[in-house]
């Protein structure tokens, strides 16, 4: 049986749901943790604990710490971090809302919802831009290598740290690009998501080579387009066996270490931000041992 939550390796649902939960004051954390563990499986929702949550909880995850905020010359990436996330996997959007409000219904007085996302399958897996997501992804072995823990030992091995982010397109800005712009952005052609052979270092696809990075820096993306009212963007999801890949991708991107700057931001911007880690399984149930035992005395 899986150690791992089977969610994060699984397809994309055709709709996804992204909840955010924070701490209620004076909550009942561990009750709330514990029927959660009982009743979740990892395919249908997977479940990521934040920071401040494993604190309240007297505990400490190994290698979770806060999401890093960035501010450059005209850009500021955003750390929001939350206390719970959830990721629910469907096919239906009433069925989806039915299952948020269970599920807020039973973090009644451990947790208050404070933003919900819902997501979805854009033509064949594409970004709202038309481009693809996740093109680079490890395959096999090579994404389970790269999206969990392992060696650590029981209640670490199997668990993975994701990074979230909510990006909003400016959608009128990229459209005022010609298309050929557009691609020398991404470094991808859209009609077949071949990589440019030849294109500027600020290329979406030069700041994030996964293989270019010393340790490389390999993640499992699980991205999916989100749309509000006349506003959407990307919910950008990576799963990773530590949050240091992420961590030395967005580095590169905001131009951190030479100044130069992912194009991606010329025509869209981060919301949020914020680092959880998804707890392994044991017996087909979430594992929450490693939140017990680290309790502090």
């Amino acid at each position: 049986m899986a150690l791992h939550q089977p969610g994060i390796l699984a397809p994309l649902p055709p709709l996804g749901r992204y909840l955010t939960f924070a701490c209620h004051p004076q909550g009942s954390y561990r009750a709330a943790l514990a029927a959660l563990a009982r009743s979740t499986d990892g395919e249908g929702m997977v479940v990521g604990i934040g920071h401040s949550l494993a604190l309240a909880l007297g505990s400490q995850i190994p290698g979770l710490g806060d999401f890093p905020s960035h501010a450059q010359a005209g850009i500021e990436v955003p750390s929001t971090p939350s206390a719970l996330w959830c990721w629910l996997r469907g096919s239906e959007r009433g069925e989806l809302l039915q299952r948020s409000r269970q599920l807020c219904d039973r973090f009644a007085g451990a947790f208050l919802l404070t933003q919900a996302i819902d997501a979805f399958i854009h033509a064949d897996g594409r970004d709202l831009t038309g481009f693809r997501d996740g093109t680079e992804n490890p395959k096999g072995a090579a994404a389970v290598r790269a999206a969990f823990v392992a060696d650590a030992g029981a209640g670490q091995d199997g668990g993975s740290y994701v990074a979230v982010q909510q990006w909003q397109h400016d959608f009128t800005a990229f459209e005022a690009m010609s298309a050929r712009q557009q691609e020398l952005a991404i470094g991808r052609r859209l009609v077949d998501d071949v990589e440019i052979s030849r294109v500027p270092a600020s290329a979406h696809v030069k700041r994030t080579a996964q293989e270019s990075f010393s340790p490389e820096a390999f993640v499992l993306r699980r991205s999916m387009p989100w749309v509000e009212g006349l506003a959407g963007g990307l919910v950008f999801v990576a799963f990773g066996s530590s949050t240091a890949a992420f961590a030395a991708q967005l580095r590169r991107m905001v131009g951190a270490e030479d100044g130069i700057q992912d194009a991606l931001f010329t025509f869209t911007r981060p919301r949020t931000g914020a680092y959880f880690w998804c707890p392994p399984m044991k017996g087909g149930l979430l594992d929450l041992s490693l939140l017990t035992r680290q309790r502090r005395a």
